[in-house]
């Protein structure tokens, strides 16, 4: 049985985590979600690994939510660096859902906003453990998670 990880913050505004597993269990069976909550983003990096490594999961999402100052976005970058190290590292998968305050106009954007990402990186997750074919049906589609698609390019349609 395959495992999924699921990294979280307590600085997160939205439990966005909580979106991912009940997408996942629309999914049905095959795995098993394991969950870890950090204090912040970056703590994502550590707290990856050690699913990883203690519970033995195939895949890891890690949910973030950095603040609107220019230094939460220097520590989500170092987050980031961290995430892509523990996935090469345990040679596996970390899908990162990183959701910025600034990217909302309001509470309930954001709310909306991280919902839909986290929902739609846990497909993807799930898309990565147990149907890689979709994902290549899907390659140079402009697919965006949280936003509309983007399309592919005029000269690549």
């Amino acid at each position: 049985m395959k495992r999924i990880g699921l990294v979280d913050t307590t600085f997160a505004r939205v439990d966005m985590a909580r979106y991912a597993r009940a997408r996942l269990a629309e999914r049905g069976t095959g795995f098993r979600t394991e969950r870890r909550t950090v204090p912040g983003i970056k703590d994502l990096p550590v707290a990856v690994r050690t699913l990883f490594r203690e519970k033995g999961v195939d895949l890891c999402l890690a949910f973030g939510m950095p603040g609107k100052a220019e230094y939460d976005k220097t520590c989500a970058h170092e987050a980031s660096l961290g995430l892509i190290y523990a996935g090469v590292l345990e040679s596996k998968p970390v899908v990162e859902c990183f959701v910025f305050e600034g990217e909302a106009q309001d509470d309930r954007e954001l709310s909306e906003l991280a919902r839909h990402r986290a929902e739609e990186h846990a497909e993807n997750a799930y898309d990565l453990l147990f149907r890689p074919e979709a994902l290549t049906r899907r390659a140079a589609s402009g697919a965006r998670q949280g936003f509309a698609d983007a399309g592919p390019a005029r000269r690549d349609r």
